[in-house]
């Protein structure tokens, strides 16, 4: 009985653990990481807006070149970009931000208008991919305009200690890896 014992539960484990392997498992793996950044950040004090008067106080262009690259242009499946906008002066502002191609054609723009303090943060979120805007705007954006109207006066002060305008904008994508 003692030397049965052993072959039955060798006999039991052969047969009660054993399971066929499906090493065709790696042909159904889906890898979709989703990659976050910040994409600019602007900020501007009442002073510097009083300064330049009523109409445009600010206009940069940045260089943008975050879908050049062939390996996420090719595998960008969606995202989102957001856009987040504070304002503590004493006037009404609007910003503008515009996509640029290479040959300086707008192919996408977004405006914003923010009342004077106390004005809540603005959030605003755009979807590119699917069920938003086409992803080609990303793919063949090559710089990003960014424009500052007061539109208010030019000598009011706000009450606030550090009274100024605040733009932040970052981006979260899926990309597909396999």
């Amino acid at each position: 009985m003692r030397r049965l014992f052993p072959v039955v539960i060798i006999i039991v484990l052969f047969f009660s653990c054993a399971e066929e392997q499906d090493f065709d498992q790696f042909d159904d793996l889906n890898v979709v990481p989703e990659i976050a950044s910040s994409i600019f950040y602007f900020e501007s004090d009442e002073t510097t807006i009083n300064v330049a008067g009523t109409g445009a106080f600010y206009q940069e262009t940045f260089t943008f070149e975050a879908f050049n690259e062939a390996f996420i242009s090719d595998n960008v499946l969606d995202g989102v970009i957001t856009y987040q906008l504070e304002n503590t002066t004493s006037k009404p502002l609007g910003l503008l931000i515009e996509f640029l191609d290479a040959g300086g054609n707008v192919l996408d723009s977004e405006s914003f208008v923010i009342q004077e303090d106390p004005a809540p943060m603005l959030e605003r979120q755009v979807a590119y991919g699917d069920g938003g805007r086409p992803l080609d705007i990303l793919r063949n954006t090559t710089n990003i305009r960014v424009e500052g109207q007061n539109m208010g006066d030019a000598s009011s002060q706000s009450s606030q200690s550090d009274p100024k305008i605040i733009l932040r904008s970052s981006g979260a994508f899926r990309l597909q890896l396999l």
